[in-house]
């Protein structure tokens, strides 16, 4: 299909029918004029591909390929335009396209890969500062003041797949357990999500995970599980245990009866062995190892967004312009990925979002075009001047 430039390439995946119809059942355009939602997220999504860094630098960007704008569906932006909308606009639309994407993106690629590897963590947003001080929260450690972006993420296909932006005192687990569980899946989380009885809600819906038992842990071992030669300079211990305490701590009852496993993990130097915790009973215990490292996937992903893409340095500073600014961020990150997986499926994010960043108005079909011509151009040469290739 005919594409004017790569930021229409790119934004392709987004059905705008569907946007409108989202942004009229919130109410999000019931008040603009002439600034729509749609215009608004193109053009957020313009400032974080083009790694625009002030709302100057995306109105004179935008604005200079004026010519674009009608394949975008877009008109000139002015930058005060573009400050109130975020200011004000509900970010409902935002959310539910991002959503929609993840789903969209997640369908897409899912045929591809098996099985499924889902990572779950939150990364602080810090706000500091005049206009931030306003609104924004301290966290349960007094260390955060901002907001808390909570991410489900797929590791094999290195997408995140369900978002929730809160405060930054919202617990973990309390955001974690609003997640969509999948049969058959394994979750990965670490000791911030440590309940029970949300485990077994897990199990209950036929996934696994692999996670990490306090240290206070109360448990009784069941059997010990035979170990590898090759893995025994990893795995320390590899146990069948069951919770010897109903009510740890004094707290709430603890229901999960099922056997569980305890997988003893070497550290490097002196440190003590990581004491994982997983339903799975057919892994080998090298392979639970390998899994609760992929973990760290997510901190790589939660460290290319906020270096990649705009979510350190804000471009307003109320909380919904905020918010907006992140989901926008998510948005532009699957969209990318889509884009790479179209067309540069061997090339890393960073390199697919290199290029796209100096090339977002080209036409994609001119380089097609230009590199046929010279194709034709030599090998008419070959046929009528064969001395130069002899």
């Amino acid at each position: 299909m005919f594409r004017i430039s790569r930021l229409h390439e790119v934004l392709h995946p987004l059905s705008r029918g569907r946007f409108e119809g989202w942004a009229r059942s919130c109410g999000a355009d019931k008040h603009s004029k002439g600034f729509g939602s749609w215009q608004q997220m193109v053009t957020m999504i313009y400032g974080h591909l083009s790694g625009a860094r002030s709302l100057r630098e995306i109105e004179t960007g935008f604005n200079s390929q004026f010519a674009h704008h009608y394949h975008l569906g877009c008109r000139l932006v002015r930058r005060s335009t573009l400050a109130e909308a975020n200011a004000r606009r509900d970010i409902e639309v935002f959310a539910q396209t991002a959503n929609a994407l993840m789903a969209q993106t997640h369908r897409a690629l899912r045929k591809e890969v098996r099985p499924l590897l889902y990572l779950l963590d939150s990364t602080p947003i810090s706000l500091m500062g005049p206009g931030f001080d306003d609104w924004a929260q301290v966290g349960r450690t007094r260390h955060t003041q901002g907001l808390k972006l909570h991410v489900m993420y797929e590791a094999r296909q290195a997408v995140p797949v369900w978002q929730r932006i809160t405060a930054p005192n919202v617990n973990d687990l309390t955001a974690g357990m609003t997640a969509p569980v999948q049969a058959g899946a394994t979750y990965v989380f670490d000791k911030g999500y440590c309940d029970y009885n949300w485990w077994l809600s897990l199990q209950q819906r036929d996934a696994r995970f692999v996670t990490r038992f306090k240290h206070n842990a109360s448990l009784k071992v069941i059997d010990e599980r035979p170990i590898p030669a090759e893995d025994q300079t990893i795995i320390l211990a590899d146990q069948t245990v069951s919770f010897a305490n109903r009510h740890p701590g004094g707290g709430r009852y603890n229901h999960y009866k099922q056997p569980l496993r305890r997988v003893f993990v070497a550290r490097e130097g002196d440190q003590s062995p990581l004491v994982l915790a997983t339903n799975d009973m057919t892994r080998s215990a090298a392979e639970i190892a390998r899994l609760y490292k992929d973990r760290w996937q997510i901190e790589l992903f939660f460290k290319w967004l906020k270096q990649h893409l705009r979510i350190k340095r804000f471009l307003g500073r109320s909380e919904n312009a905020v918010r907006i600014q992140i989901l926008c961020a998510l948005i532009s990150y699957l969209l990318v990925a889509l884009y790479r997986n179209t067309h540069a499926k061997t090339r890393g994010m960073k390199d697919v979002l290199v290029e796209l960043r100096a090339t977002l108005f080209q036409r994609p079909d001119l380089d097609i075009a230009r590199y046929r011509r010279r194709r034709e151009r030599l090998h008419e040469w070959k046929i009528t001047q064969p001395a130069l290739f002899a």
